[in-house]
């Protein structure tokens, strides 16, 4: 009796481990000791175009259309009406994955609906078709200058203290340093990007420019240029746009600044901006541009305008670096940008 009792009871034991079984087997990333997957993202369409450009031509050799920029999109099934206009510095690749490999922003905001448009300007990246001639110059050192440049730490081989890289993942910061695109970094072609970008946005809609960097520069230029940019979140702009008399007063070189006629300016008073920035920049030469931004800020908002500064530190997230939209907590750093699109009713 007892012995049937026992059996009846590992019987029940084994019917529910089958039934749990099945479950798991049919259910979307259920893995035994694991957090679930996340659920597939649901794309609608998806496609890429050029945009901006030119055509040079010469007596019996024929054309060549070239200077255009590149966009490649997704739209989600159920999408909201204001896309996201991802504006890189370095390589597009930072806005698809995180330092880790985990996801980046264009899979995070796609799963939160938002169309997600990556932009390669002309003579960078997919858009390198130039209409003059140019010589690549390889720098040694380059990758040294990016970790002091983006904050990983001091100087290479040294971190700062609670770094949102994968400091101890060789791997990861061999990717860092391999997704990286010649910028051209000078004024026509911030210029020159900013045009194609205005003919690429007016072909899409309204979208908010999510830039980083030298790109927030070109981001505010190709505002000046389409109605159909509805707000800009700047991740550590490199350079600005001012009224003329207003703001420094150096000449415009590779980072700005640019200076415009009032009447041309008050179109960033018209939309709502932030400049976000990560931690420790107070520690290396970043901390004079964070003072710029701030002045950009003051001129915007006295002109009547809608712009604020937000130093991730000041709402608990630490340790973030220049690109802080890769760095291991951007979920909670995209929570602060959904914020920003909720509060200006960008997210309808």
């Amino acid at each position: 009796m007892t012995f049937d009792m026992r059996e009846s009871a590992l019987h029940k034991v084994v019917v529910l481990l089958s039934l749990s079984a099945a479950t798991c087997l049919g259910a979307t990333g259920c893995v035994s000791g694991k957090a679930a997957a996340p659920a597939p993202i649901m794309i609608e369409r998806e496609g890429s175009f050029t945009a901006g450009g030119t055509a040079i031509s010469a007596l019996a050799k024929g054309t060549l259309h070239c200077d255009h920029g590149f966009v490649d999109y997704q739209v989600p099934v159920h999408a909201r009406k204001t896309a996201l206009f991802l504006w890189h510095s370095s390589s597009a690749q930072v806005w698809q994955q995180r330092w880790d490999g985990g996801e980046g922003y264009q899979q995070i905001f796609l799963r939160r609906g938002f169309p997600v448009y990556l932009w390669d300007g002309p003579r960078v990246g997919r858009g390198n078709m130039s209409c003059e001639s140019y010589t690549y110059n390889p720098v040694i050192g380059q990758d040294q200058r990016n970790i002091r440049a983006w904050r990983f730490g001091p100087a290479a081989g040294e971190w700062f203290p609670g770094v949102q890289f994968p400091k101890d993942d060789a791997e990861a910061l061999e990717r860092a340093m391999s997704e990286r695109y010649d910028e051209f970094d000078i004024a026509k072609n911030a210029h020159l990007e900013a045009a194609a970008a205005a003919k690429a946005i007016d072909r899409i809609g309204p979208v908010v420019l999510v830039t980083n960097s030298a790109g927030g520069w070109r981001g505010m230029l190709a505002a000046l240029k389409s109605d159909n940019v509805k707000g800009i979140v700047a991740y550590e702009n490199a350079a600005y746009v001012f009224p003329e008399g207003e703001g420094p007063q150096d000449p415009e070189g590779g980072f700005g600044p640019t200076h415009v006629p009032l009447a041309e300016f008050m179109r960033l008073t018209r939309i709502p901006i932030q400049l976000v920035w990560g931690d420790n920049t107070e520690k290396t030469a970043w901390v004079r541009t964070v003072e710029l931004s701030k002045q950009f800020v003051d001129i915007v908002n006295a002109h009547g305008g809608h712009a604020e500064v937000l130093m991730l530190p000041s709402v608990g997230l630490k340790g973030n670096t220049h690109i802080a939209f890769a760095d291991l907590n951007n979920v909670q750093v995209a929570d602060q940008l959904s914020l920003f699109l909720k509060k200006n009713q960008l997210d309808q």
